[in-house]
């Protein structure tokens, strides 16, 4: 803004230079959207680190409203022969507008952001879920191992836990968990020990792309030589959300039927055809029984995609 207001400056001196010449008087409406123009090109430019010269940046936008920097000048120049006119106020009424605006894209910025989380909880799956798993013996462990085919997204693991009082591992019992890339390496590994003799709770989060395969979880795991377990885990689940942006597209998709014509368009385009003369040769309506669709038009098929599900293997 300091910039155009110091350019504001130079153009009034220089207006002395062309008084006598026969210019147009921009309105103050218009002269006050030709600033408002000028200080977003000043910030377009500022925040980009640009040089450019003064008059290359705004003469696009004098003549965007049918002005040249010569009427710029004139108008700015004449500006103190004229009573109870102030460039102050034309000044002002520019900044008013981006104020206005200003407020109006971030409510539009909220409500986009709005959406973005509402498309990201829809998008959530329970891939698996078990409200309650007991560990009581070695051959038990066997139920707290799982496997899961993942697709790219956000994974949450999430249960609680509790080791009693009878658990033999006095060493520690070991929870650990990871994602396979399709070369069949690990990364992301999860290793945790768990508490004994009190419920906790044990949430992990794992970001999945194109290059993983599957999502391994261990629940019951030894810290030195196996012993009988005591373990009771409940609200077990994993989570599947879809990246932002196709969840925001999936969104979209389930939520608009867009249609470019009514129903009755093309009704009424034949409707009209029979009415005018000699049209009977292009008057041909669509058979509704038994008959073939035009191969060139396939008929249009309805619902939403399917989500692609994550498939849990127990080992």
């Amino acid at each position: 803004m300091k910039r155009f207001l110091r350019c504001l400056l130079c153009i009034g001196l220089g207006a002395l230079a062309v008084a006598c010449a026969r210019h147009k008087i921009i309105p103050d409406s218009k002269l006050a959207l030709i600033f408002h123009d000028a200080f977003l090109a000043n910030a377009y430019v500022g925040n980009r680190n640009m040089t450019r010269d003064s008059l290359n940046l705004y003469e696009p936008i004098f003549a965007r409203y049918g002005y040249t920097t010569e009427d710029v000048h004139y108008t700015i120049g004449n500006f103190s022969k004229r009573k109870s006119a102030r460039l102050g106020d034309v000044v002002e009424r520019a900044i008013a507008m981006l104020e206005a605006e200003g407020k109006f894209y971030n409510h539009e910025v909220a409500v986009l952001d709005t959406i973005d989380n509402v498309a990201v909880r829809s998008s959530r799956r329970v891939v698996y879920a078990d409200s309650l798993i007991r560990v009581r013996s070695l051959a038990d462990t066997a139920k707290a191992s799982f496997v899961f085919d993942v697709v790219p997204g956000d994974y949450d693991v999430r249960l609680t836990y509790r080791i009693d009082s009878l658990d033999r591992n006095t060493k520690g019992i070991r929870s650990s968990m990871w994602l396979e890339r399709a070369d069949g390496s690990q990364t992301s590994l999860s290793a945790s020990v768990l508490r004994r003799q009190r419920e906790e709770r044990l949430v992990r989060h794992f970001k999945v792309d194109s290059s993983h395969r599957r999502l391994h979880v261990d629940l019951i795991g030894f810290v030195d030589r196996p012993q009988r377990p005591r373990v009771t885990v409940r609200d077990f689940e994993v989570v599947h959300t879809l990246p932002k942006r196709e969840a925001v597209e999936r969104l979209y998709e389930q939520q608009l039927d867009i249609r470019i014509f009514a129903d009755g368009f093309f009704g009424g385009l034949a409707d009209d055809r029979e009415e005018r003369p000699g049209s009977e040769a292009e008057n041909r309506t669509p058979a509704t029984d038994g008959s073939k669709a035009d191969p060139a038009y396939p008929a249009a098929e309805s619902g939403s995609p399917k989500f692609p599900s994550a498939s849990p293997a127990s080992r």
